[in-house]
């Protein structure tokens, strides 16, 4: 009785520091660059939403290299197309969300962490909720920042 007791107790201190640290994150004022870098990252998550691909590579640098947890190796802007082209023939994303944890500016390159939740329906409108985080690095040019490199994916794709 007395050890369910100590749990308790022990759990819900260790409930009450996350819910600290969540919200130190959550509450964290961006500068204007860093507003500017998030603005972009949600105009691509748009523009992937509406399957616009033609939009949606506007925003991958000629160069880029990113790599899914799912995939064996990383990928270029042209394996990125083929693969979102093929995706969005077999699924509709219904819903999603996407909360910034990090984001540093250098310069004209930017890293991003992100959390996504996303409501994905198949070809027979089954749904599944799929959550994870990404990391994007952007480079400035002009006044739009490109993907040239990511990293992430679905949590149980590790």
């Amino acid at each position: 009785m007395l050890s369910r007791i100590i749990n308790g107790m022990v759990l819900g201190i260790l409930v009450f520091i996350l819910m600290i640290n969540v919200n130190t994150v959550l509450s964290q004022e961006w500068s204007k660059e860093q507003q500017m870098v998030w603005k972009n990252v949600e105009a691509y998550w748009k523009i992937a939403g509406e399957e616009n691909l033609e939009a949606y590579m506007a925003y991958f640098h000629d160069d880029y290299l990113g790599w899914a947890f799912s995939s064996p190796l990383p990928s270029n802007k042209a394996a990125v197309s083929k693969w979102m082209k093929h995706w969005w023939s077999k699924s509709n994303v219904t819903m999603y969300d996407i909360q910034p944890v990090g984001i540093a500016v250098f310069g004209d390159v930017a890293v991003v962490h992100y959390y996504y939740s996303m409501v994905v329906a198949n070809e027979e409108g089954k749904e599944r909720t799929r959550d994870g985080n990404w990391t994007d690095i952007l480079k400035k040019q002009g006044d739009k920042w490109l993907l040239i490199g990511d990293r992430g994916g679905d949590q149980d794709d590790d």
